[in-house]
């Protein structure tokens, strides 16, 4: 049977003594500075008022948002047991181990936090990071290629590949099926709603269907993907993944209907002329 070796990369860009460069590291990297870039763009044409300043302030809040959320979902969705015996390791960020479910849900928190302080939409403030999201998907997917880590189920298709963490087995490169779902592909569709339809004047519309475009391409993608092996399938064949998918795309869903247009400013009254008094 014909199967492709996997690509020769090097996990490790450089590597000076201790000091190691991973194009894993760089993949995050990437994801938010030309998250935020893009973000910066957008700001140009959302309804919420949502100036470039504001965008700048909420770099760092996003990182933070992102690396603890991602990491604490990791520990408690995927690891719970082995981070109760080990828990300082939780905090081993470095070794590896991040939850795309718990980065959402930090970013959310982070979203809430900073509209509250500076007073500013928060619902518009998330349809503008759920339009940048899969950009960082897209790198992560691809950085997990590199990797040579969660991939797929053992298949015969002709673009198997193999692993070096498995090399006896063909199976299905799914973390580049899921780049270009979960990255590619929902970076298009929310792309096309932001720019060519007016769903963007109902602040939450677009969140919305971000959360049920990611929650589907993710289940798809599972479907194709090897499930962690210290969890295997949660019941009748439903990963984690999918698990988790379920609330999201429910909480989309919601908050797709529940979204409303925003209300046009109301014009001033007119005074009416005063009467003048006979003498």
């Amino acid at each position: 049977m014909y199967v492709i070796a996997f690509p020769s990369i090097d996990p490790t860009l450089v590597e000076i003594g201790p000091f190691a460069i991973r194009w894993y590291a760089l993949a995050y990297i990437a994801g938010i500075l030309l998250g935020w870039r893009y973000a910066l763009k957008l700001s140009d044409t959302s309804p919420g008022s949502i100036s470039r300043k504001m965008l700048d302030d909420f770099l760092l809040w996003a990182t933070l948002g992102i690396v603890l959320g991602g990491r604490l979902g990791y520990v408690v969705f995927y690891q719970a047991d082995y981070f109760l015996a080990h828990p300082a390791e939780a905090l081993y960020v470095w070794q590896g181990g991040m939850s795309f479910h718990g980065g959402m849900l930090g970013v959310a928190l982070i979203v809430v936090l900073f509209a509250r302080q500076r007073k500013v939409p928060m619902l518009a403030l998330g349809d503008i990071i759920a339009c940048v999201a899969p950009i960082g998907l897209l790198f992560g997917r691809l950085a997990n290629f590199i990797n040579g880590e969660l991939f797929g189920r053992p298949s015969d298709v002709p673009w198997a590949m193999l692993f070096p963490r498995d090399p006896e087995t063909p199976r299905h490169p799914s973390q580049l099926y899921e780049a270009g779902l979960e990255g590619l592909l929902l970076f298009v569709i929310l792309w096309f709603i932001w720019s060519r339809t007016p769903l963007k004047q109902r602040p939450g519309a677009i969140s919305g269907l971000f959360l049920i475009g990611y929650g589907v391409t993710r289940s798809i993608a599972e479907f194709f993907r090897e499930p962690d092996a210290h969890l295997g399938f949660i019941m009748q064949g439903i990963t984690m993944g999918q698990l988790l998918s379920v609330p999201m795309t429910l909480a989309g869903i919601a908050l797709l209907v529940w979204a409303k247009p925003m209300l046009e400013p109301k014009p001033p009254a007119k005074a009416w002329p005063k009467k003048n008094k006979k003498a």
